[in-house]
């Protein structure tokens, strides 16, 4: 009998278990539900449903609505009055781009000028802006712009052949983000002393070229030296760190100005793998490398002819105006002779990521174009040297001549290691006397550690490796630059020409300088 009962009570029992199991797991699974429904609905609220559930002055103060809001007022009132301002702006912006297309005009052109230029009837578009700064000083702020507009532009291109061509700019599409900065606040109306403007982000520039009434493929190189022209006058007259400044009140805003704050030295190496563009034989490569993309401040390498590996071994110096946001570009051409050169591949280098006074090695990868972030296809790679020192840096790199006396950074050293005592104040008369030639003499002592994963060459599967500086499974090439700057290093490169390989050397300088007078 107790059998029994026990079995109907544990029957009882379980029944009742699972009946609070399962209604447990149905609140569970309701609570679910409702808690997804309500951050749905979260996720589709609006800023004008916030403001509606609760009133401005229950929000804390750092809650803020208008950080990147739309401009829908100024867009509304630029509409209306755009004929005016395309009417009044039209004429501003062609006097003041004139020069600056003359500045970057290509050798192939002898004149580039505007016969016409108007904005057409489409506004741009504002379509947020920001407070970046706002202080006793001044204040920052950037606008995002988008603008598909109709423009008439028309370019009247002569080339130095005698030909006249009237060539259209049309299907404009700009998206860029502008940086205002109003300074200095005073206490007069307008309550600030002039206003610097600047591109600070361009995310999109894209137009068309059309000769009215031919084709403008009849001339070669004609339409990529017009693209490049206005891409790269672009670029420099207006892209940060670069600003225009329009003064509102009277007074000296030099501190305002763009001004250099250091030098970058740059050794072109080498490249290797480049993209074979000749039918016959190999690519004739060349390299241009630029800060800015102002003619005289663009450097120019020697054409090493029928090779894919090039080794240039060049050094160069550029000026720095804001290392925080400027980069090194570097671009590689297939020189074609009497045609226009063909590119091979570009890369660039962000002069942030280099710490001052360190000589800096790179390898980069180059692309087809800078602005496509998904060129997946190997191009070649090409070997920089960078070092960057700013002004006003206490270091051994401070020139004890004038500045017209030009010299590389590694003879500044050795000058100013072995003839500290010279006065910088001395006349340029006296600095011409003073002029040596630097012969760099010294001991390199070069150690091989180790080596690792190197290939397999004989036919028992191993190799018997040893060093000689004229025969090679595999090679590097070593600038001297960086062991006579840090007087010793260690380091593991790979072995160029090898399928693998890595080698370990420890490089050592011991410096022994000899001048003697230029004749």
């Amino acid at each position: 009998m107790s059998f029994f009962v026990g079995l109907v009570v544990g029957i009882v029992v379980g029944l009742a278990l699972i009946v609070v199991f399962v209604r447990s797991e149905n609140a569970r699974s309701k609570l679910r539900t409702d808690l997804a429904a309500t951050v749905a609905a979260f996720a589709r609220m609006t800023v004008e449903d916030s403001r509606h559930l609760l009133a401005p002055e229950y929000y804390p103060s750092w809650v803020v609505f208008s950080q990147r809001q739309k401009l829908n007022w100024l867009n509304s009132h630029l509409t209306k009055i755009w004929p005016y301002v395309n009417e009044a702006a039209s004429e501003l912006i062609k006097s003041s781009v004139e020069p600056t297309l003359e500045q970057y005009r290509p050798i192939i052109l002898s004149s580039l000028k505007f016969s016409k230029f108007t904005l057409g009837t489409v506004a741009p578009q504002f379509t947020g802006v920001s407070i970046l700064e706002s202080d006793s000083s001044g204040i920052t702020m950037e606008l995002e712009m988008n603008w598909d507009g109709n423009p008439n532009i028309v370019l009247d291109v002569k080339t130095r052949l005698g030909v006249s061509l009237p060539v259209q700019v049309k299907d404009i599409g700009f998206t860029g983000v502008f940086r205002l900065i109003f300074r200095p606040l005073v206490e007069e109306l307008p309550c600030f002393g002039a206003v610097c403007y600047s591109l600070r982000q361009k995310k999109k520039f894209d137009f068309k070229l059309k000769v009215i009434g031919g084709d403008i493929t009849s001339i070669p190189g004609l339409s990529g030296a017009l693209e490049d022209t206005i891409h790269n006058a672009i670029e420099d007259s207006i892209t940060w760190p670069v600003r225009k400044i329009v003064p509102i009140l009277p007074g000296d805003y030099s501190d305002l100005e763009l001004k250099p704050s250091g030098t970058l030295e740059v050794k072109l190496v080498q490249a290797k793998d480049l993209t074979n563009k000749d039918f016959i034989g190999k690519s004739d490569p060349y390299a241009e490398l630029y800060i800015r993309p102002l003619r005289d401040r663009t450097k120019t390498s020697k054409i090493i002819s029928n090779d894919l590996n090039p080794i240039w071994n060049e050094h160069y110096e550029f000026v720095v105006e804001d290392a925080s946001t400027q980069h090194l570009y570097v671009k590689i051409y297939d020189d074609e002779g009497l045609q226009a050169s063909e590119l091979l591949g570009c890369a660039q280098v962000q002069l942030s990521e280099l710490e001052p006074g360190k000589v800096k090695d790179v390898w980069l990868k180059l692309v087809k174009d800078l602005d496509v972030q998904r060129d997946t296809k190997y191009r070649g790679e090409v070997h920089l040297e960078l070092l960057y020192c700013p002004y006003g840096m206490e270091n051994s790199f401070t020139n004890p001549f004038a500045k017209k006396v030009e010299m590389t950074t590694l003879e500044r050293v050795l000058k100013s290691s072995g003839n500290g005592i010279a006065d910088a104040a001395q006349t340029e008369r006296e600095v011409s006397q003073k002029k040596r030639e630097v012969i760099v003499r010294g001991v390199l002592s070069v150690t091989v550690i180790s080596a690792e994963d190197l290939p397999v060459v004989d036919l028992m599967g191993k190799a018997d490796p040893f060093v000689v500086l004229t025969e090679y499974i595999g090679r590097c090439i070593l600038t001297l630059t960086r062991v006579i700057l840090e007087g010793e290093y260690r380091e593991c490169f790979p072995l160029d020409g090898a399928k693998s390989g890595r080698l370990n050397l420890s490089l050592k300088w011991v410096p022994q300088p000899i001048y003697r007078d230029s004749q």
